[in-house]
Parts: structure tokens; sequence; C-alpha cells
């Protein structure tokens, strides 16, 4: 902040240590005597206290109870700290409190100025005669075009406003600072029944190219405490997590559920798999706080929490997640990961266990891509020049429910779970195997201190010995996904089958050629389709997906050469 200038935008990936950067400036303006009071906005009452503690330990006292009720604080104190709901709630307060003594306003979380209307206008109200206001996001983006208050904007190459960071930090340069951990991304498919309102039962692969409406069925049939898929992924994370505790003893795991029934039946699951009772977070539970607070400073394995913990929380030992909500926003997949990324010291890996759904595989394909707000733009592929064709053949194969449909009970049959492959630096590692199979345990056991670098070493070395065991395995042997369909030997793999596991391998091959490159995904499939000529993807026969799988595997050896 050189420049000293009013308004000032920090983009850090979650980890990477926002807070402890805004209460360094804090410091300097208020021995300067450039402001003489502070007011932080954090999005929840946990984080006021948070926010204190942490401002508390360099010097500068903050009341996190500070409220428009009494609208008063003691003089011990130098600054406060509020929630965008108590400012909509009084904004005339806290301008008055930026007009009667020059005041730095940090904006914890910026983005939630936009969550409503009247937050941004409450947000814009209070603080625009304060003499400083910094802002700070993990995730500069939204799901909506709400504009997000004190954030300039600036059309792009297409003339579309874009949020303007004055500084951007963002999960890459971080991972390869060392301030962040790197993630794996544990995804399990599986088959998944359930009976529809109208009666009808319906099965369906979790992963395979579904519709819409059947995807979020399907995702929801796999979350459901009294099926198999969700025991079956919760004694996976907990053996992951008994491999980390290894090397890191008080290492901790984080299920983030849908709600509060399904956080208590994990709860309980989880108890029966390690034999201990998680800490169950409920977000409108008055001692909230304070369990997460002594999670955080114990050694204890598990914590399951109805999403409460999502952003912002500081828990540093955090090491081990699984994604047990049926929630799909970017915003709140990236606060979710964000979760788990801080790291205590060289070697640690976090590992997050999610279910194989094509958004949130995305999501944890782009974890090194910087995103901005973009103002009056509709969602899409913004990279890829086929996202017309893509988004055409999308809304042909959707069914669209009728009003309230989606809203309308359905009954979860039953589920099972197997493993499908990990996400990590851009790749994608592993065949389909069986829970509890020893293909599973491969991945499970790796060591939980481990550089950046060996980690995707060892996943190849993993993934390439089980390929030749597989290849080199007689016929009906192994141990897939599925087993035999007649007792007879495994079947040949239907046609759509075929399709959709060499779509999966040119989307891993397009993936990690994208992060070698720095090209776009869409622009690498143009590339491919120019090359090999074709339709799209979504279009291609098994033929045409394997020609291009062989030209992107032959551009990787030509460029190592």
């Amino acid at each position: 902040m050189g420049r000293d200038p009013r308004d000032y935008l920090a983009v850090a990936t979650p980890g990477a240590g926002k807070t402890t950067f805004a209460l360094r400036i804090a410091a300097e303006l208020l021995a300067r005597k450039v402001v003489h009071q502070l007011t932080i906005v954090a999005p929840t009452e946990h984080l006021k206290r948070q926010w204190a503690e942490a401002a508390d330990k360099v010097g500068i006292t903050v009341d996190p109870a500070f409220s428009g009720r009494t609208a008063r604080t003691s003089r011990d104190f130098t600054g406060v700290a509020v929630t965008y709901a108590g400012v909509a709630a009084h904004p005339m307060l806290h301008r008055a409190r930026c007009e009667n003594r020059r005041t730095l306003v940090i904006l914890d979380e910026v983005h939630h100025a936009g969550d409503s209307l009247s937050w941004g206008e409450a947000t814009r109200e209070a603080f625009e005669p304060a003499a400083r206001r910094l802002a700070l996001t993990g995730t500069p983006f939204r799901s909506d075009i709400n504009p997000i208050p004190f954030v300039t904007y600036s059309p792009d190459v297409q003339g579309v406003p874009r949020s303007v960071a004055d500084h951007s930090y963002g999960y890459a340069e971080a991972l390869k600072d060392g301030v962040v951990r790197p993630v794996l991304f544990l995804a399990y498919s599986g088959e998944m029944r359930w009976r529809t309102r109208a009666g009808d039962e319906v099965a369906a692969r979790l992963g395979d190219p579904l519709t819409k409406d059947i995807t979020a069925q399907a995702w929801r049939t796999a979350l459901d405490p009294h099926g198999d898929w969700i025991p079956s992924v919760l004694q996976a994370a907990d053996t992951r997590l008994t491999e980390v505790r290894r090397h890191v003893p008080d290492a901790g795991g984080l299920v983030i559920s849908t709600d509060q029934e399904s956080a208590r039946a994990y709860a309980a699951l989880l108890k029966r798999v390690c034999g201990e009772s998680p800490t169950v977070v409920l977000s409108d539970e008055p001692k909230a706080s304070k369990k997460i607070a002594e999670f955080s400073d114990g050694d204890s394995r598990w914590m399951v929490a109805v999403r409460m913990v999502s952003e912002g929380v500081d828990v540093p030992r955090l090491a081990v997640g699984v994604y047990a909500t049926a929630t799909q926003t970017p915003l709140f997949f990236a606060q979710a990961v964000g979760r788990f990324v801080r790291v205590r010291k060289r070697g640690e890996t976090a590992s997050i266990f999610l279910p194989t759904v094509p958004s949130l595989l995305s999501y944890a394909g782009e974890m090194e891509v910087s995103r901005d707000h973009v103002l009056g733009k509709p969602p899409g592929a913004d990279d890829d020049p086929n996202a017309v064709e893509e988004a055409l053949m999308e809304a042909a194969q959707r069914e669209e429910p009728a009003d309230g449909e989606e809203l309308m009970p359905f009954e979860a049959l039953g589920s099972d779970a197997s493993f499908d492959r990990v996400l990590y630096d851009g790749g994608e590692f592993g065949t389909q195997a069986r829970a509890g199979s020893a293909e599973e345990a491969d991945y499970l056991g790796i060591p939980g201190l481990l550089e950046p670098d060996q980690v995707a070493t060892l996943l190849r070395r993993r993934q390439a010995e089980q390929q030749a065991a597989k290849a080199a395995a007689p016929d009906g042997e192994g141990s897939g996904a599925d087993g035999p369909a007649d007792g007879h030997g495994e079947r040949d793999p239907a046609v759509f089958e075929q399709i959709s596991l060499l779509r999966r391998e040119l989307n891993g091959l397009v993936g990690a050629w994208h992060h070698r490159t720095g090209k776009p995904h869409g622009v690498i499939h143009t590339e491919l389709r120019k090359s090999c000529g074709g339709p799209p993807a979504a279009l291609a026969t098994a033929a045409e997906i394997q020609e291009r799988i062989d030209t992107i595997r032959a551009w990787a050896v030509a460029r190592s050469g």
C-alpha cells in the first residue's frame, strides 16, 4: 500500500494469511496517525471473535461484542468487530463513527456485502465517510451480478465489467511459496437407486453422463446416511486420516454436511468407524464457536459441521475433509476447500473426499485458476470456443422439472461406493476400484508428509503399476468397481461405458496438458479437433475420442523430447 490509496482490494487464496496482512496494515496506519480507530466487518459472529483474538496478539484491542443496541464500547478498545448483518441493521450508527473519527474499515470476505441488495447498500452507506477501506477476499467471484461495494470494476477486452484487485495472490503462487498445502481430491462414484415422487424406481451410476436432475437425485442418494455410499467414504476418509496422523499426530478431519439431521447421522457413523465421538457443530447452537475453538486446540479426530465452518474459520490442523453436502456453487466449494489448505510445516498435504459430480470435479480441476467477479455476464465456459454448441447439447439433454419438482421429497433406496480417481496438480490418477480394495488402499496410504513434486511422482507410479497389473491379469480377474455380470467373468463394457471412460481419460490428459502449457481447456480441445477432425467431445465416437487421446499423448512425448 505504498501509494496510500483510500480503497484497496486484496485477493488472496484461503489460508494465505489475509488476517495477518490486514492487521499489519492496521498497525502501521494507527502508528502513523493516518487513522484513529478500526472497524472490522466479518461474515459471522464466530469470525468477529477470531479477528479480535488475532488483533490482540499484535497489540490492537478490538471489541467483538459491540452492537447496534448498545452503540457503545470501552475506551480500552481501539476498534470494534461487527457482522455485515449488524451493519445492515444500523448503518447510520457506523457512519457516525466514521464521521466522528478517522476510521480504517477492514471488510473481511467483502463479497458478502453483495449477498443481498440491502446489505450492499447498507455497507456503502455506513462506510462512505471512512478514511481508509481495506477489502479482503479469497473468492472474488459471486454466483449473481450484485456489485460489491468499494470494489472497482473495469471492462475487459469484451467490454464486460470485471472486478479489479490491487493485489492478487493465487493458490498456485501460494503453493509455490509453501504458504498453502497441495490438495488431493479423492472422488468416489457408485450405483444409486431411488424412488421418485411418482413412484418410479430409478438407478444410475454417479459420474456417468446424466441429466442435471438425475445427477442431483443420484447425488442426494449418495449422501443418504442409510445407504452404503457415505459409510464407505467415511471409512476411507478415516483410513486416510490414520495414515496422515502417522506423520502429523494432531491432524484432524472435517465432514461438511447439508443439514443438521445428516450431520448427526454422519457423526454416529464416524463413531462406529473410529470408536471416537466426533465434535458436532450446528450453526444455531450458542456454544458452536466454543466447540470449534476446543476442536482447533485439541487433537481429536473428527468434526462434523453444517456449512458454518465453510469460510473464514481457522482450524490449521484440518487435513482430511469429506464434502458431504449437495451445495455446488463455485463460491461455496472454494470456501470449503480453503478450510484445509493452511500450512503449518513443509510437506503437509490436504485430502478431500467428494462425490464424482461433474461440477465438483470441474472446480477441483480449477484450483489454480484465479477468478474475478464479473457483472452482467451469464455463467458459462469463458475460455471454451465450443461453449455455445456444448450448451445447446446440454440443453437438449436436460429434463426440465415441473415447478417445485426438484424440492419434492423422494426416497433413497440404496447406494454403494467405488473409488473413482484422484485429482491432483491438474491431472487425474487411478483406475476404478471397489471401496476397500487394494487399489483404493494404494491411494489412501500415500504418506502424510511429502513435497508436492513427490506426491505427483508417487501418484504417477502407482497408477502405472495398477495399469500394468490389470493388463497382465487373466480375463475376469482384477478388482474393478463392478463384479462379473453373470458369474462367468467380467462382461465387456457397453458402448456408453466405453465412451464415458474414454472421455474421462481425455479430460484428464487435457487437464495435465493445461497445467503444463497454461492453455485453457477449451483451447486444447479445439486444437485436438483441428488436428484430428470430428465433432465436439460430447458428440464424438469412441474411435474419435481415442484418436484425440493418442494425439495429445504424442504431443506430450514430443515436448518431453
